[in-house]
């Protein structure tokens, strides 16, 4: 294997460069004595809200868990459709099978990678009750569209915005025109922890309510329960994230910084396709994601990087109804085709992007790109 001269991710050089706010949040955690559920979660639950402009933020045990205590919290449940792309991670799907929802998977558009509009709107059926766009790579799905559509048929929308905090539309930001908004901080996110958790964050005081009981084993008074879970984020995790929201918007510039130098640098680049970022659209770049117009050409490039010390990656390199597990049958229905889901999948490949990335490491990884068919 090559030696690797451009890393995927810069988790080190990110907690260096803010090494003292981290660990003062961390000593303030430990030497409060109060680990779970305490005052650095109510801390960083306010400082998410207040950024996000929206009334409440509630943390959780992560991603996945965000997205089905939501879910859970509006009432859906078996025999309810829930809408979403075929191209995006396992878990947003999987989240509405623990729900007890059937998953309903449509085609993304051709340029964004997003869901498509036109497509949520040929799926919906007297059974659908809810949209989930996933904001893919860094880039936000089209709200103003989608709430349409929502606004038209009766429906909830749901964000999965685990890949694009700091994102917004052109006229919107990302939870205006939605009932609440899922997250992961998850380390390899633009905002990660050290570990796993996740929040949501939601204008609706019924959704809050209910989550915060649902998160805590039902229970919103202590030693008073009734049916919930186990799915909390914990105060070292918040103290993390709280020294960290306060440069997501500097670390969101510098990923778009990388990014044009990648765009610029590739441009001219025969038989790959550069990330498509929608004119108004403040893309925030948690994947620069590149395509191969040939699929057949995907492992070929990504081996090629590699074995040139660049240490691409794929994601979601199987759409969600080819995976060996995709529970077919009342758990999910398709409406197709998934042309663009399907290519998508097959020919992505993953550049190394971080904020702390040299201008060195940038290069290298564009000059291998351009060796690649030499």
């Amino acid at each position: 294997m090559a030696e690797i001269k451009v890393p995927f991710y810069g988790h080190q050089r990110q907690y260096l460069s803010i090494k003292e706010e981290i660990d003062s949040k961390m000593q303030e955690v430990i030497m409060s004595g109060q680990y779970v559920q305490g005052p650095m979660l109510k801390q960083f639950e306010a400082e998410l809200a207040e950024y996000a402009g929206i009334e409440y933020a509630i943390g959780v045990g992560n991603g996945t868990d965000a997205l089905w205590l939501t879910f859970m919290a509006l009432g859906l449940g078996p025999g309810d459709e829930l809408i979403t792309n075929a191209n995006t991670f396992f878990a947003t799907a999987e989240a509405m099978w623990i729900a007890g929802c059937t998953a309903v998977l449509v085609d993304c558009d051709e340029n964004t990678r997003c869901i498509d509009p036109q497509a949520i709107r040929k799926a919906i059926t007297k059974r659908t009750k809810a949209i989930v766009p996933v904001h893919l790579y860094g880039q936000c799905a089209p709200m103003d569209e989608i709430r349409k559509i929502a606004d038209e048929f009766g429906l909830f929308v749901i964000e999965d915005n685990a890949q694009a905090i700091d994102a917004a539309g052109d006229t919107f930001k990302i939870g205006e025109l939605s009932d609440a908004v899922c997250t992961s901080f998850i380390i390899q996110k633009n905002l990660g922890t050290f570990g796993d958790s996740g929040a949501l964050w939601t204008k609706h005081k019924y959704i809050n309510d209910k989550v915060r009981k649902l998160r805590n084993h039902g229970s919103s008074q202590r030693d008073h329960h009734s049916y919930g879970f186990n799915s909390r984020l914990d105060d070292l995790h918040a103290g993390i994230l709280s020294a960290k929201l306060k440069h997501i918007t500097k670390w969101s510039d510098m990923r778009i910084a990388i990014a044009k130098k990648y765009d610029e640098g590739l441009k001219d680049v025969k038989g790959i396709v550069l990330p498509y970022a929608r004119p108004g659209y403040r893309h925030v770049y948690h994947l620069y994601e590149i395509e191969t117009v040939d699929a057949a050409d995907r492992d070929k490039l990504l081996k090629h990087l590699v074995d040139s010390g660049i240490d691409a990656k794929t994601h979601y390199s199987i759409a969600v109804h080819q995976q060996e597990g995709f529970p077919w049958g009342k758990d999910a229905r398709l409406v197709g085709p998934l042309t663009n889901a399907e290519k998508n999948a097959a020919s992505c490949i993953s550049l190394p992007m971080f904020p702390e990335m040299t201008d060195e490491e940038v290069q290298l990884t564009i000059d291998a790109v351009r060796a690649w068919k030499k």
